[in-house]
């Protein structure tokens, strides 16, 4: 009997869903290994990096081209996309202008202007920083569930724009301020001139229990510096000391700033030798705050140990360094620091450094080499530098100088027409001065009142010339100004009465 023939019966099995580990194994001749392989990436990931990539580095329109491919390849962008590109527009806030409000479009049709806070956030940044205030209001009133950020964000937009009476109204309708809140609305005020509100808000702020930061302290010192608030000043010294921000540099260059503003420059020398790290903003405080003080030998010392410490100097180093020499008369070293900045460092001199180089000439009597400075200087010169010529005019008697001036006045500064007009009136010519009061009416021009200040126990007191409200102490001020003055008197003091005939 024949044994059947051998069946050979083939099972085929279903395939199988790959392990989650993606472990794939391959058999050489002595081994087996096993290699993990990669997992996908997602591609909306893969894309928003790249559009990352380009917008940190500055290439808004790059990134546009990335989302147009990345929308043409079918992937879906998400909050994350977006919020990268209107970050972006805020980076590049020419080409931002007029591609955010298209991508704001896109958005609002996905609803994520509205529900995504973040996302509505950044609409409202780009809108703001853009300079499309309203635009940016109105996002902001869409947005359901707002968070401190988003208050913030608004906040900082009005008080960028200036708008200080639309900020002070959402700023009282906040539900959370925080330091954030409080500090936007002290850099405003700065950033605006209103120095006194900065302070007055830095109170209201210490009253309602939040610990300021560094930055609100910088702001702070601002205000003080700009009124001349050295009790104030101090007193945040103070505070920096306690709250061990004394290692801060940007801090302590703002104390010498404020220091050198109010004064006080031993204190501001004081706090930058006691700097362990310097920066150039702290030798150009320190250069700066000695010049203007009149401490001209002082500062063009730190000027040369600044370039012995291997710093670079910048255009706000050398307007410290011109305007020591000018201060202590010294032309030639002046000139020659001149031409080492334009020279050997290739900085383009601003209408600063010209303005250093008229008052060079004016204080040493060089009068006619400073005009030579305005006219050939590229630019149009302001009231500054106009009034550092003006006012050597009149000390050197020089008025045929100071008429050929008048070409370059300013039609809406009235101080340097009024110091031409008392120049003709101290000469005894009432024709000439009649000439420019009639010129100074045709153009609007109107004299200022004189203002000045003084700060006793943290309190700002202001005084304006012909001031409708006089000073709760008047009469007390009053008397001692008639003491001083007899005072004067009996040293032989004799006002020059001819300068303010018509004042």
């Amino acid at each position: 009997m024949n044994l059947p023939a051998k069946i050979t019966t083939t099972t085929v099995l279903p395939p199988q869903p790959p392990p989650k580990s993606q472990i794939t194994t391959t058999t050489t001749k002595h081994r087996t290994v096993s290699i993990k392989q990669p997992k996908p990436i997602d591609p909306t990931i893969s894309w928003t990096s790249s559009i990352s990539r380009r917008c940190r580095n500055g290439q808004l329109h790059q990134a546009i081209t990335e989302f147009t491919n990345m929308r043409l390849s079918c992937a879906t962008p998400n909050h994350i996309t977006f919020i990268t590109l209107l970050s972006g527009c805020v980076d590049s806030p020419s080409i931002g202008k007029l591609f955010g409000p298209l991508l704001h479009a896109y958005v609002h049709k996905l609803g994520l202007d509205t529900n995504d806070v973040m996302v509505g956030t950044a609409i409202v940044d780009m809108y703001a920083k853009c300079g499309f205030i309203e635009f940016a209001r109105t996002a902001f009133d869409r947005i359901r569930d707002k968070n401190k950020v988003t208050w913030n964000t608004m906040l900082d937009g009005y008080m960028k724009k200036g708008l200080i009476d639309d900020a002070y109204k959402l700023f009282d309708v906040m539900p959370v301020r925080d330091k954030i809140s409080w500090t936007v609305l002290m850099n405003g005020f700065v950033k605006t001139g209103h120095f006194d509100q900065a302070l007055a808000c830095f109170r209201e702020m210490q009253m309602s229990g939040i610990e300021p930061d560094y930055v609100t302290v910088i702001a702070v010192l601002a205000a003080c510096a700009n009124l001349g608030a050295l009790s104030i000043g101090l007193w945040i010294h103070c505070l920096v000391l306690r709250k061990d921000f004394s290692g801060n540099v940007r801090i302590s260059n703002s104390l010498i700033d404020m220091y050198a503003r109010s004064g006080c420059i031993d204190l501001a020398r004081q706090v930058f030798e006691m700097m362990r790290n310097r920066t150039l903003v702290s030798w150009n405080s320190i250069i700066v705050g000695c010049a203007v003080n009149g401490y001209a030998a002082e500062a063009l010392e730190y000027f040369k140990l600044l370039q012995k410490e291997k710093f670079k100097p910048d255009g706000v180093t050398f307007t410290g360094a011109l305007t020591a020499c000018s201060h202590a008369g010294l032309v030639d070293e002046g000139l020659r620091n001149f031409n080492i900045m334009t020279k050997t460092y290739k900085i383009s001199p601003r209408i600063e450094h010209y303005g250093c180089l008229v008052d060079l000439y004016s204080r040493a009597g060089r009068l006619e080499e400073a005009m030579r400075v305005i006219e050939n200087m590229p630019m149009k010169p302001n009231e500054v530098v106009l009034g550092s010529l003006m006012a050597a005019c009149r000390t050197r008697d020089d008025i045929n100088l100071a008429e050929k001036l008048m070409k370059y006045l300013d039609p809406n500064i009235d101080s340097n027409y009024v110091l031409l007009a008392n120049m003709y009136a101290a000469e005894g010519k009432w024709e000439g001065s009649g000439k420019v009061r009639r010129m100074m009416k045709g153009l609007g021009i109107q004299k200022q009142p004189g203002i000045s200040s003084i700060e006793i126990d943290c309190i700002n007191h202001e005084f304006v010339a012909g001031d409708r409200y006089p000073h709760v102490e008047k009469e007390r001020i009053y008397t001692t100004l008639e003491l001083l003055s007899f005072d004067l008197k009996l040293c032989g003091y004799v006002p020059e009465m001819d300068l303010y005939v018509n004042d």
